[in-house]
């Protein structure tokens, strides 16, 4: 099993949270599989950037990013050098730190 830690968020996880996952499982699914209810709008098929994380440790041991994810992390909210879609992130063994934006671009919740 991996670890992935989750700083604390003030909507998702105020007091932040530890979760273990399969290698193999993205950091959204495992993170929704812990009822941490990170924004997924186009259900994990990577078309939008809602699910964006900022992976502090163990970056580089997740899963390739490829070409289309790219293109879409460019117009997420808040981008850092190790941002990655989370529904795209796929672990592996190593132990992953990560956090949730405070903001997205997700229009709809943004009208609220």
């Amino acid at each position: 099993m991996t670890t992935i830690r989750i700083l604390p968020h003030p909507e998702y996880c105020p007091e932040g949270a530890t979760v273990q996952a399969d290698p193999g499982t993205s950091i959204c699914e495992a993170l929704l599989e812990h009822d941490i209810k990170i924004e997924h709008a186009c259900d994990m098929s990577c078309a939008c950037t809602t699910c964006h994380v900022i992976v502090r440790e163990g970056f580089n041991s997740l899963g390739e990013m490829d070409e289309s994810e790219e293109d879409l992390l460019d117009r997420a909210w808040g981008l850092e050098p190790n941002s990655r879609l989370s529904c795209q992130a796929i672990l592996s063994q190593t132990d992953v730190v990560v956090e949730i934006p405070k903001y997205s671009i997700n229009h709809a919740k943004e009208n609220h």
